[in-house]
């Protein structure tokens, strides 16, 4: 499988408050390269998103802004390529939004959420939260440090492939 795992920290509830991003970046199964970084956001935090990540302003204060961080990541947003995260319409309308917010097109690409999957294929889980389908992988991560989730969420994928087989998880792809 090919495929780039994405994960958004937000400032707050806007959708272009992004503060950090990640990138697990997947070739022939194997997470090959990383990109992590944090993000000013030009806005406020809430002290909740604080206090699920750990993120303040005075952290971002020198960070770059969005336009920036892009330039570095939007090789990996194209047609033909396959982004994941763990909850996926979280993830698309932070970027979406941070996009739309900076005037910078959309680009188009396939997605798939592992929450989705991870529901129809893991039914005996009390729930799909990204810490209990980790658990059920023995996949050991830092939840909420946007690198870790990236990761967690590509692991996720890898051994649903393995367990399932690629034409099992067909279904879950859709198209921006």
């Amino acid at each position: 499988m090919n495929f780039t795992a994405i994960d958004f920290e937000t400032a707050n509830r806007q959708t272009h408050s992004a503060c950090s991003v990640a990138l697990a970046i997947v070739r022939d199964n194997e997470i090959v390269d990383e990109f992590y970084s944090l993000i000013q956001p030009e806005t406020w935090f809430d002290r909740m998103n604080i206090s699920i990540h750990g993120i303040q302003e005075s952290d971002v204060q020198d960070a770059p802004k969005f336009p920036e961080v892009w330039t570095q990541m939007q090789d990996y947003f194209t047609p033909d390529q396959l982004v994941v995260a763990h909850n996926m319409p979280f993830d698309k309308r932070i970027l979406q939004g941070t996009l739309n917010y900076y005037n910078i097109a959309q680009p188009s690409f396939q997605t798939l959420c592992t929450v989705q999957s991870s529901r129809q294929l893991l039914k005996l889980l009390p729930n799909h939260k990204l810490n209990t389908v980790a658990a059920h992988y023995g996949i050991l991560f830092n939840h909420h440090h946007a690198m870790d989730d990236a990761r967690a969420a590509a692991t996720i994928l890898l051994n649903q492939e393995k367990e399932y087989g690629f034409a099992s998880l067909k279904r879950f792809i859709k198209s921006t």
